[in-house]
């Protein structure tokens, strides 16, 4: 018996019915068919985006560590080259502005850490004119080594214009040398020892 007979001996009523049943599951395929993609096709979308974002941080990311690293090569370029002994550095700078340095004391090293050590030398000069002083602060902070003045008392003379006491504090930082990684010592195998024998 074909589908068609079936349907042929079917009361009205039964046919209303079927009629209806298949128009509603008409319906809800041409309604929740097209619902459930659009909420798969939203589902992906928002997955896309989260990946797009996260692709946008990582490369933002990127080049701030770039920034950093080198920032850091920077640093450690100007800790490669140790700054000078001080008092002698600290003169030279004075006579190049026509200063001169009277008496200069070394400080103990001041421990920074694991890596670093700060080298302090206080400077005083007598009879320092404003404008001297301050080219031979700026050649010294701009001078590319790891120094920075730390200390700076100005005294003026009484009756003298543009003369003053100074005393002068440098700091010079130096990096400590990282250890070199140890390597561990060749151990020899057995089988090697039995084959060096005679």
């Amino acid at each position: 018996m074909t589908l068609r007979e079936r349907l042929d001996k079917l009361e009205p009523r039964e046919r209303r019915l079927l009629t209806i049943l298949v128009g509603f599951l008409a319906v809800i395929v041409l309604l929740l068919v097209p619902i459930g993609l659009a909420s798969v096709a939203a589902s992906k979308r928002a997955e896309n985006q989260e990946m797009r974002d996260l692709l946008q941080s990582i490369y933002e990311a990127s080049g701030k560590v770039s920034e950093r690293k080198a920032l850091k090569d920077a640093l450690l370029a100007r800790y490669a080259r140790p700054a000078p002994a001080l008092a002698g550095f600290i003169e030279d700078a004075a006579k190049q502005q026509g200063l001169t340095a009277a008496e200069s004391q070394d400080r103990p090293d001041v421990p920074h850490g694991k890596k670093y050590t700060e080298r302090i030398t206080v400077v005083k000069m007598h009879r320092s004119g404003m404008l001297g002083l301050a080219k031979m602060l700026e050649h010294i902070e701009g001078s590319g080594h790891p120094v920075a003045v730390t200390k700076l008392n100005l005294k003026p003379r009484a009756g003298e214009p543009d003369s003053y006491e100074v005393e002068l504090g440098i700091s010079a930082f130096d990096r400590k040398g990282e250890p070199p990684p140890a390597t561990p010592a060749p151990t020899a195998h057995p089988a090697d020892e039995e084959e060096q024998e005679p």
